[in-house]
């Protein structure tokens, strides 16, 4: 099995305001994370690019994310719901590695979010934690298009989220921030539906595909020893 993705987040001395749009300046000489691939590792290129980058301080990891996407749709406004259900993008951080108690986070092009503990995988027998709710968390979403108009072609949408190294210690044993040369377990997913137009709206039609940072081999996400690697 191919080796683990592994990403170097950059540490900033100008956080960024979460707006959605990735233009501040202290984003701009951050990498990029590999273009997203199937979920299960072995299927060609999603048609559409999916990328993110990391940064962090003493009181945040912050996450910018970018999906191409020439139709930007989204319904699901209630908060702490099954976002997957439609287009979303996901964060998933295992801090220790231990494949327990951690945590995932889902926000679709609403804004609207969804947060859940995990104490073990499902197939472990792990029942989700729901809602987690982290007090401190900031999220913003910006469409590069119309948001739910057929009528025009979009270019995709992006995502920024800071979240609060203090809420985010009880995954890491109450370790946080972490220290130069920790490793952390992350993965990063995109969910995307086909669709069909009707009555000049989107519908959902039955084909979903995950796009992830680094590959299951499966269609799960809840695997964590295949997540990649976030380094600091």
């Amino acid at each position: 099995m191919p080796d683990l993705p592994r990403y170097k987040a950059h540490r900033t001395t100008t956080p960024p305001p979460i707006d959605g749009t990735l233009t501040h300046p202290a984003w701009a000489d951050v990498a990029w994370t590999s273009d997203f691939v199937d979920i299960r590792g072995d299927r060609p290129a999603p048609p559409l690019r999916t990328r993110a980058k990391l940064l962090y301080d003493d009181e945040y990891l912050y996450l910018g994310a970018q999906l191409e996407e020439p139709h930007v749709w989204s319904t699901m406004a209630e908060r702490n719901t099954l976002l997957f259900e439609e287009n979303n993008f996901e964060l998933f951080l295992d801090p220790d590695g231990d494949r327990q108690n951690y945590y995932e986070f889902e926000i679709n092009p609403l804004g609207t979010i969804w947060e859940l503990t995990l104490p073990k995988p499902y197939a472990d027998g792990g029942v989700a934690v729901d809602p987690t709710n982290l007090p401190g968390l900031r999220t913003a979403v910006h469409v590069d298009g119309t948001l739910n108009d057929p009528a025009d072609t979009d270019a995709g949408w992006t995502v920024e989220a800071a979240f609060p190294w203090a809420e985010l210690a009880q995954f890491n044993q109450g370790v946080a921030p972490p220290r130069p040369g920790d490793e952390w377990r992350m993965n990063l997913m995109r969910v995307e539906w086909s669709h069909d137009v009707v009555d000049s709206a989107y519908r959902k039609t039955e084909q979903q595909d995950f796009w992830v940072w680094a590959p299951q081999y499966a269609v799960d996400m809840h695997r964590p020893e295949h997540w990649g690697v976030l380094e600091f």
